[in-house]
């Protein structure tokens, strides 16, 4: 069986060192705000070529405190693509704000810098990006739009870690960027956890203290907090693995190139363009077929995922923007089939899954 995840293939390579930092946290009894979170934020921030980087517990807090740090009036319009994962909607709704849902581009299935004005009135005050599935977005207009609308530019890099647009890594364009560690992820921890940046020492500080209950000194609160603080274990965890980042990335991108080269035109490929260092956090393809091609994948021993079966609007949650008619986003959702490429994949193993893909009618 090809997997299409295994978490402990994934982290295996990195058993000496996790054991290793573990022992240390646990002798050092400091198990949140301490050391490990301070250097793991400095780390980060310069890997990202940011100033600055706010430890937290997942990268739906880091979109929501994002938007809390930003002070916006209640009920502002935030700009976001339609065809993203429920957590970037959901950080607009636990902030009080309205999300504004634009079409992707059918070709990056990243939000349509071209739809974007259309939907922008008095309301609006920010644009929330997703560089999905490891795809940076087309950056430079969004950031025009932003300039010349006085708009706020939030990035949600949840599976984006070291994606690079123009050879800028993403996270570093917005006011504020969000990060998720979650397990999965290019760049993932052992449990949950999330990190903002910014190059803003203001929202640095007021971020820091909305993580920790509204305070910077303990037991006096300066805002309405909350508690999702980045503990010292994933911290130490993240440590470890941030020195291997790159590594991971360009792994996966190998696999990338094979399954590119290999795949017939029958499907259709993720975008390539020079602009975009893709990170492949996923690779999909597409397909008219696809709950019939998956199924016979599953039966010649490939186990694959969809990102993501329902999107937002018709989520049962999400009944007051049901009626919203978004077909790009839809036809997504109906054919995307998100195929193995892990860091524990060997190329042998794409290569089969390739002859299987390319003898399917």
């Amino acid at each position: 069986m090809i997997e299409y995840e295994n978490l402990k293939k994934v982290n295996q390579p990195y058993f000496k060192e996790y054991n290793a930092v573990f022992n240390t946290v646990l002798e050092s009894g400091w198990f949140i705000l301490g050391n490990n979170v301070t250097e793991f934020e400095k780390e980060f921030a310069y890997y990202n070529n940011v100033k600055y980087c706010v430890g937290l517990a997942s990268g739906l807090d880091a979109l929501t405190i994002s938007l809390l740090t930003l002070d916006l009036t209640p009920g502002s319009e935030i700009i976001v693509p339609s065809n993203t994962y429920i957590a970037t909607i959901l950080s607009i709704l636990h902030s009080g704000h309205v999300p504004v849902l634009v079409e992707p581009d059918i070709r990056t299935y990243n939000i349509d810098p071209g739809l974007i004005e259309d939907s922008i009135t008095s309301k609006t005050r920010a644009i929330m990006v997703v560089h999905l599935y490891g795809k940076p977005c087309d950056m430079d207009p969004i950031v025009e739009i932003c300039k010349r609308r006085n708009l706020f530019l939030i990035e949600d890099c949840a599976q984006a870690h070291g994606a690079e647009y123009k050879g800028r890594k993403v996270g570093s364009f917005g006011d504020m960027a969000a990060f998720s560690f979650y397990p999965t992820k290019n760049l993932g921890c052992l449990g949950d956890g999330g990190a903002l940046l910014t190059n803003n020492s203001e929202y640095y500080l007021k971020s820091r203290m909305i993580r920790n209950y509204g305070s910077e000194k303990k037991y006096y609160n300066e805002y309405i907090g909350m508690n999702s603080r980045l503990d010292e274990l994933q911290a130490a965890f993240l440590r470890v693995k941030l020195k291997d980042l790159n590594r991971i990335n360009n792994h996966k991108c190998e696999l990338a190139r094979v399954y590119l080269d290999g795949i017939s035109e029958n499907f259709i490929k993720p975008f390539i363009h020079q602009d975009y260092k893709d990170v492949y956090h996923i690779f999909n393809i597409r397909h008219e077929k696809r709950d019939e091609l998956r199924k016979y994948l599953l039966e010649n021993q490939v186990k694959t995922e969809i990102h993501y079966p329902v999107p937002p609007h018709k989520q049962k949650a999400m009944t007051f923007m049901s009626s919203r008619k978004l077909p790009i986003s839809e036809e997504i959702h109906e054919t995307t089939l998100s195929l193995p490429i892990s860091s524990f994949h060997e190329k042998t193993e794409i290569q089969k899954v390739i002859d299987l893909l390319n003898n399917f009618i």
